[in-house]
C-alpha cells in the first residue's frame, strides 16, 4: 500500500469522523446529542434539540467535510480521491473517538458526491428534499437519496464510481435498519414531530 493511498484514507477518515451534530450541541449548551431522541450525532437528531440553526449546520457542516476529503485528496493525492471519499464515510459512520458509534451518513454522502459527481450529487440532493417535503420521513427521504446515487452512476456509464458508490449506499441502509423494521411497523417518527 503506497505511502499515498494511506495519507488519502487517514485524512479523509479523520475528516470524516468529526463529530459536528456533538460538538455544535455541546458547543451552544444544548447537551449531549447522545442522550437526546434517537441518540444519533446527525442533524436530524439535532433538530430534536429545538435548534434549526443547529441541524442546519450539523447538516452542512456533515456534507463539507466529506467535499474537504475529497478536494484534499484531488488535490494532492489525485488517484486516490475515491478511496479518501469511502473513508470519509466511514469515519462519519464508524469514529474511532465515539466508540465507533456515527451518523447515518446521508449528509456526508452528498458532500463526497459533490466533487466526484456532481450530477450525481444534483439527482442526489433532489431526491433527499423531494422525499423529505412529501413523506416528511427523515429517513426515507435518505434511503432514497443513497439508492440514487449508484442507479444514477449507472445510467450515465460511470462504472469508475459504482463499486464506491454501491458500497456506501449499502453502509446508508445498514445505518437505517432501525427506522426501516419502524417504518415497516409504522412508528417512525416524521420530520417536525417528538420522538415517540
Amino acid at each position: 500500500m503506497s505511502s499515498f493511498l494511506l495519507s488519502a484514507l487517514a485524512i479523509g477518515y479523520l475528516l470524516g469522523s468529526i463529530p459536528f451534530g456533538l460538538v455544535l450541541t455541546r458547543l451552544f449548551g444544548k447537551g449531549d446529542i447522545r442522550e437526546i431522541g434517537s441518540g444519533n450525532i446527525g442533524a436530524t437528531n439535532v433538530l430534536r434539540t429545538g435548534s434549526k440553526g443547529l441541524a442546519a449546520a450539523t447538516l452542512i457542516l456533515d456534507a463539507l467535510k466529506g467535499t474537504a476529503a475529497v478536494l484534499i485528496a484531488q488535490r494532492y493525492f489525485p488517484a486516490h480521491e475515491v478511496a479518501a471519499a469511502g473513508a470519509a464515510m466511514i469515519g462519519h459512520l464508524y469514529p474511532l473517538w465515539l466508540k465507533f458509534r456515527g451518523g447515518k451518513g446521508v449528509a456526508t454522502y452528498l458532500g463526497v458526491l459533490i466533487p466526484l459527481f456532481p450530477a450525481g450529487a444534483a439527482i442526489y440532493a433532489a431526491m433527499w428534499i423531494g422525499f423529505l417535503l412529501v413523506l416528511r420521513f427523515s429517513s426515507l427521504a435518505g434511503m432514497a437519496a443513497a439508492i440514487s446515487a449508484p442507479l444514477f452512476a449507472w445510467t450515465q456509464q460511470r462504472s469508475d464510481l459504482l463499486p464506491l458508490l454501491t458500497a456506501l449506499t449499502l453502509l446508508v441502509l445498514w445505518k437505517h435498519r432501525e427506522n426501516i423494521a419502524r417504518l415497516r411497523a409504522g412508528s417512525e417518527p416524521r420530520v417536525g414531530r417528538s420522538k415517540a
